[in-house]
């Protein structure tokens, strides 16, 4: 076996030593390169990195913009100052957490469950602020502010909330606002939106948002690394830009005057311009405050308002669809003149019933029958058996489906309101493929007089008058009139009018039609209730069939001043009082009112002592 003398052992250890240095210095060198990188070469990166890690940004709320009736001086939505109370749980000493919520819960009146909901044990360790409560009253505040030094962490700041100033019908044109949701984030996140925001929910505060939400504006602070602010670092802020002020083009005493004049009964009324299509007044009967949700303890009252039978969410006059019923006589009488189908002047005689089929129809208006009746006079009686005659006879099934779908009927209007459908008109390919079965002759007879499969709006039902008035024109209906700098006052956009849809139909057929119409009022069944001194009325009935022996839909689709020749004077008025109520014929009526009231300037009440209506009806309307 070989020995290993101390030389050889030696030059070993000396080379091993040599290794080790040459190690370290490679080391030294490579650390010292990476460092003169990191701190001259790409410093400026770093330095920008960690200022920004430093940096927090927290973003200002934009005040929404205000909205306004047509006047610009009746203010509808307003902001109303209010505040948000905070939290910063590493602010809280350990321990004390439980205590401060008993506390929390008594002064602002939210129970604990709810507050220990917001602020879990995992989040204790957080000095980001926590909101707890909004709409918090100022004398909360005050309570708040003379026991802070017993409230460790607590923080309270302005966050003004909507105040809708009126709480009656025009809730289902203003809507309401609320925080985003998940699903609105994740739909809305590509056009700025982000957690916490407060969006529009329903109506012009949805239809608008973008325009009424503004712009938020932010400031940064520079913080440590528990989130704590670094005293002497100066923060940059960027002010909020308040959001434009919308002006409607809603008159509120027209609105309260037609919520008046429907009063506590399930229906609706559309008041517009056909001029222009502008919407003057649109009720829609139950309703709600939204100042309900500006509570932080709604959740009991939304759930009563989602589960009420009466369904008070539901703006009736864009999204509840009724049988037209006799008020499809007018377009009846436009496609029978347009068409010639048969003489204006040859008659039909009616004897209060037909059969046809295996059934016996007889006509709504009069049992023993109104003898041999023309056009004009049909339409003036609201004939029956005239209509399911010529319909179905003379005018036929496929040229029906076709002036109605020229009036509008089966397309929504387009107003500027979200949720509107579109109503129905029936054909017979539809009627084979829904039920198997073939379009009968009484199936035609049914859609002559507005019944049957035929559904409609009252929104539809004003463009359909809209169109006899205009001569063949409808105008988009809108409600938005005006856009308005928050500050100036400046009107920076003007909603012009829109054609939404214009017929072949000669002016000359209208005109007769408009004629007719006013027969309804002079001599017809309108007869009574629109005979009223301070304009000429001119309209149609219709009493809309729900399979009751003891009530029916009410509808009366009207204009004034009949003999106006100045277009921006004459105004549409739709109305529709469900089967729901009890049995009044009241459309007709409250038409009266609504049509007295705006000709002569006069309220609700005025409108209906000059009417004499005070002693022939005892319910006259929900507010006094």
């Amino acid at each position: 076996m070989p020995r290993i003398t101390p030389q050889r052992t030696e030059g070993r250890s000396e080379k091993r030593l040599i290794f080790l240095r040459f190690l370290f210095v490679a080391v030294f060198l490579v650390y010292g390169l990476r460092l003169f990188s990191m701190q001259i070469l790409s410093g400026e990166v770093y330095r920008s990195r960690a200022q920004s890690i430093a940096r927090r940004t927290t973003v200002i709320p934009a005040q929404r913009g205000e909205i306004y009736d047509r006047s610009y001086s009746q203010p509808l939505v307003l902001n109303a100052d209010s505040f948000a109370v905070s939290l910063t749980p590493a602010e809280v000493p350990r321990g004390e957490m439980s205590n401060l919520f008993n506390r929390l819960s008594e002064l602002l009146n939210i129970p604990r469950d709810q507050l220990e909901e917001k602020i879990p044990p995992q989040s204790y360790f957080l000095y980001q602020p926590v909101e707890l409560a909004v709409n918090v009253p100022y004398t909360t505040i005050a309570s708040l502010a003379e026991r802070v030094d017993t409230l460790p962490g607590i923080s309270w700041q302005s966050k003004p909330m909507r105040n809708y100033q009126f709480s009656g019908s025009i809730s289902h044109i203003i809507g309401y606002v609320g925080n985003i949701t998940r699903d609105e984030l994740t739909m809305l996140y590509n056009s700025g939106y982000q957690q916490g925001d407060v969006i529009g929910k329903a109506g012009i505060e949805r239809q608008y948002d973008g325009i009424l939400r503004g712009k938020e504006g932010w400031e940064i602070r520079t913080v440590d690394v528990r989130g704590r602010r670094i005293p002497g670092e100066e923060n940059f802020r960027q002010a909020p830009v308040m959001g434009k002020n919308l002006v409607l083009s809603i008159d509120q005493d027209i609105q309260i005057l037609a919520e008046k004049a429907l009063g506590e009964r399930m229906g609706s009324v559309v008041i517009l311009r056909p001029s222009n299509g502008e919407i003057l007044a649109l009720v829609s009967y139950p309703w709600y405050d939204p100042n309900l949700f500006n509570r932080s303890d709604m959740s009991d009252d939304y759930n009563a308002l989602i589960n009420d039978p009466n369904k008070p969410f539901l703006n009736r006059a864009i999204q509840s669809s009724y049988p037209p019923a006799s008020t499809f006589k007018i377009i009846m009488t436009s496609g029978i003149l347009n068409e010639s189908a048969i003489s204006p002047l040859e008659t039909v005689d009616c004897q209060g019933e037909l059969t046809y089929g295996d059934r016996l129809w007889r006509c709504h208006i009069r049992r023993p029958g109104h003898g041999r009746l023309n056009l004009q006079q049909a339409m003036a009686q609201s004939c029956d058996i005239y209509y399911w005659v010529v319909g179905r006879d003379f005018l036929g099934t496929e040229r029906i489906i076709y002036y109605a779908k020229e009036f509008g009927y089966g397309d929504a209007s387009g107003i500027d309101l979200p949720g509107e459908i579109s109503g129905f008109i029936p054909n017979p390919q539809w009627k084979e493929r829904r039920f198997h079965e073939r379009w009968l002759g009484g199936d035609t007879m049914n859609m002559s007089i507005g019944q049957g499969y035929t559904l409609v709006t009252p929104i539809q039902m004003a463009n359909m008058v809209a169109m006899v008035v205009n001569g063949g024109k409808i105008y988009k209906p809108h409600i938005l009139k005006e856009v308005r700098d928050p500050v100036s006052g400046a009107v920076e956009r003007s909603i012009q009018a829109e054609l939404l849809r214009e017929t072949s139909i000669p002016s000359s057929v209208f005109e007769t039609v408009r004629k007719d119409m006013r027969t309804v009022i002079s001599e017809g069944t309108a007869q009574f209730p629109l005979n009223i001194k301070s304009v000429q009325i001119a309209g149609k009935t219709g009493t809309g069939e729900v399979g009751l022996n003891d009530r029916w839909h009410s509808w009366f689709a009207s204009y004034a001043p009949y003999d106006s020749a100045k277009p921006e004077e004459q105004v549409v008025v739709s109305i529709i009082v469900e089967a729901a109520n009890r049995w009044e014929w009241w459309a007709p009526y409250a038409s009266a009112i609504i049509f007295q009231g705006i000709f002569s300037n006069q309220t609700y009440e005025e409108s209906v002592r000059s009417l004499g209506l005070q002693q022939f009806l005892p319910v006259l309307g929900r507010r006094e």
